[in-house]
């Protein structure tokens, strides 16, 4: 049924953007942004806000973000919700034509900002009947294209659609991860006042890996009370250890966790054996799990958006939390020292462990997103009372 709604008859007049799936359907639209063509997994986003955070946060990086959401872009972009300067989501599809910005902190429209990013958009696309598809079928591997002229060559993209192997197996974490360590030196932000600045002299000291990091979880943590170090996803053990670490921080990131794991997962053990303080937050999440001695999967469709019920296991507590994620920990593999502690309403599967007899937790889903708005920030003052 949903195949319906996409045509493999030629090319609509006026159309500048195109969106060619692995399977040879083709849907077109109006381009935006950058000029060109870029290849990933198209997903889907329930978010009705937050479309900036969203294009920032390297754990979309390889994918083609769908807003289920009509109207992206009408308030603009600023440099305050930028999650990271790292490459990203490569593009993404939308209902109605982005119009002129409305918002007293917009800096910029969001086509062009876009468009200096290097990322292509494509709106006029029937997004409900793409969701549908997605649900049903499984996120496609696709092409997506705008050409101002409108001139495009199907068969290569196609063939380009194709031919690209899909996140499964992908390790990209060592490729959106920073690259030098840093001492973090933010905080949270305030109206009319900005980002505020941590105080590097208080506080336990907490080193954070970075497989894909979202700038705000590191400022959640200075709110907490934490002050932050943070280091590159391939860093070693010892590295780890010479920075004096209270507790360790594993980031979110994006790709195939079993592929991150084959660096990250030895360190994650060294720091299990000197039961350090450990708190993950999805991708790190999935590699304190993998660490464990559980397995993770790919889901057929993914979670992605700021919707999602989570139920906490020990008090039967809901939880309304923000999720980006295309892989799972398969709860059915949980070893017997490992808790599960939160699952997903939507579909029971895992959305959170603790290690029995260790310092370890971790969520799939990311509480410093705030959609409750502050249902979750308690696992940071968790994670820091641990230190403390």
């Amino acid at each position: 049924m949903a195949d319906a709604a996409f045509s493999l008859a030629p090319k609509p007049e006026g159309a500048t953007g195109v969106i060619v799936l692995s399977d040879g359907h083709v849907i077109w639209g109006k381009g935006f942004g950058a000029v060109g063509d870029a290849v990933g997994e198209v997903c889907f986003n329930t978010s009705m806000t937050g479309y900036q955070e969203v294009m920032t946060d390297p754990s979309y990086a390889g994918q083609i973000v769908t807003f289920t959401f009509p109207h992206i872009g009408n308030v603009g972009v600023n440099e305050e919700d930028i999650e990271s300067k790292v490459d990203s989501a490569v593009g993404c599809v939308v209902r109605e034509e982005v119009t002129p910005s409305s918002s007293f902190r917009a800096l910029g429209e969001f086509g062009d900002w876009l468009a200096g990013k290097g990322r292509i958009g494509i709106s006029g696309v029937d997004t409900r009947a793409l969701t549908r598809r997605i649900r049903v079928s499984g996120a496609p591997n696709a092409v997506i294209a705008h050409d101002p002229k409108g001139d495009f060559d199907i068969p290569a993209l196609l063939k380009k659609a194709q031919e690209w192997p899909g996140l499964e197996g992908m390790d990209l974490a060592k490729i959106v991860s920073r690259q030098i360590g840093e001492d973090w030196e933010g905080s949270t932000w305030t109206l009319g006042q900005g980002y505020g600045r941590s105080a590097r002299d208080a506080g336990p000291h907490v080193v954070a890996i970075d497989y894909g990091a979202k700038d705000n979880i590191f400022r959640n943590l200075v709110k907490a009370g934490a002050r932050v170090t943070v280091v590159p996803a391939q860093v070693t053990l010892e590295q780890v250890l010479a920075l004096e670490p209270e507790g360790v921080f594993l980031s979110n990131g994006p790709g195939d966790p079993a592929a991150t794991g084959k660096y990250a997962v030895p360190v994650i053990r060294g720091l299990l054996d000197r039961d350090v303080p450990i708190f993950g937050i999805c991708l790190g999440h999935q590699m304190l799990a993998l660490a464990a001695g559980a397995k993770t999967a790919k889901m057929f469709q993914g979670h992605r958006g700021a919707n999602h019920p989570v139920k906490r296991l020990a008090d039967n507590v809901v939880e309304i939390t923000s999720m980006n994620h295309g892989f799972a920990v398969d709860n059915a593999t949980l070893p017997e020292n490992v808790e599960e502690t939160h699952v997903s309403l939507f579909d029971g599967t895992n959305c959170g462990i603790a290690i029995k007899g260790n310092q370890a937790f971790g969520v799939q889903y990311h509480p410093e997103a705030s959609p409750g708005p502050q249902d979750s920030f308690y696992l940071f003052e968790k994670f820091v009372g641990m230190m403390k």
